[in-house]
């Protein structure tokens, strides 16, 4: 059984600024995660909130962090996934499909997965029409017809991305108003072949091999039509992936997102979280940094210095 003295569990921005931190300050620190580093900010198109950074792309910037992360010594391993948790006694357990590690703390960064609509359609066309990441699939549409499904900040992101190479996108909102930052709904405001279709909930997804077509109802009016369309973008937000953590005893919340207190602890000794596997409110690049830094040198306390950590 490998030993460490700081276990991260995920390697996307959470997990890497932890992991960046735990060896800074001396603790023998292993980043785990059963993809490739980065997580979901490799998938966005275009970063333009994150000091420092005008703007780049999703992956140069879960690049540049990857690469500091294995530069400042931190060992990660990718396409590792995490099978189990054993988190109550003072020695954790982490058992990978690769072995078991043991380590005096834990950080949870687990992040998030898309959510689904969960309508017809959806499941069978995925990967045949049916997307949830624009710049993995974007290309794909190039003067083709596409929806977008959503009304947040990545919804207006894709769209903004994929009307570069769509011919026409149409985004479907279930309200009348986006729920964006303003900066994304001016700059979609401006592009010629992006229309808004407000107070619209997408029913089914049709195709044959390939989508060709979606079911749309106006919730005000009733009405019920279908688009012409060979592309559906699915952006409705994304759900924490805390189930080990839950079956190991992490304490959640009614949504599934782990407890966490100022310092990202949760309610076993030595276990913090980190990131938007947490119930932080804001799940933004920015806010999965500072989470990471602070439970990683909560880590360090708790591990170097227990006479002194409360």
């Amino acid at each position: 059984m490998e030993s460490w003295d700081l276990i991260v569990i995920g390697a996307g921005v959470a997990g890497l600024s932890a992991g960046i931190y735990g060896t800074r300050s001396g603790l023998k620190t292993l980043v785990l995660d059963e993809k490739m580093a980065g997580g979901t900010t490799a998938d966005a198109p275009s970063v333009e909130n994150y000091p420092g950074f005008q703007k780049i792309s999703g992956m140069e910037l879960a690049q540049k962090m990857t690469t500091h992360c294995r530069n400042a010594g931190v060992a990660i391993h990718e396409f590792e996934q995490v099978m189990s948790l054993d988190l109550k006694s003072e020695k954790k357990q982490v058992k990978t499909n690769r072995t078991v590690y043991e380590a005096k703390a834990v950080v949870i960064a687990s992040g998030s997965h898309y959510r689904e609509i969960g309508i017809p359609g959806e499941k069978e066309f995925r990967g045949r029409g049916v997307s949830y990441c624009g710049i993995c699939d974007g290309p794909l549409f190039k003067g083709r017809r596409v929806l977008v499904i959503g009304g947040g900040n990545s919804a207006l992101i894709t769209a903004l991305y994929i009307a570069e190479l769509a011919s026409e996108v149409k985004i479907a909102h279930r309200r009348d108003m986006f729920r964006a930052e303003d900066a994304l709904v001016k700059a979609l405001e401006i592009k010629k072949n992006v229309e808004v279709l407000w107070s619209t909930e997408v029913k089914e997804i049709k195709g044959e091999k390939l989508v060709n077509k979606a079911t749309i109802v106006d919730r005000k009016t009733g009405e019920t039509k279908e688009l012409l369309v060979n592309g559906v973008f699915v952006q409705i937000g994304e759900a924490p992936n805390s189930q080990q953590a839950k079956e190991a005893g992490v304490e959640v919340n009614e949504d599934g997102y782990i407890k966490i207190d100022i310092r990202q602890r949760t309610n076993i000794a030595g276990v913090f979280a980190a990131g938007d596997v947490t119930n932080h409110p804001v799940k933004q690049i920015g806010t999965a940094v500072g989470q990471g830094i602070t439970a990683a040198l909560e880590g360090y306390g708790y591990i170097k210095r227990p006479y002194h950590y409360k």
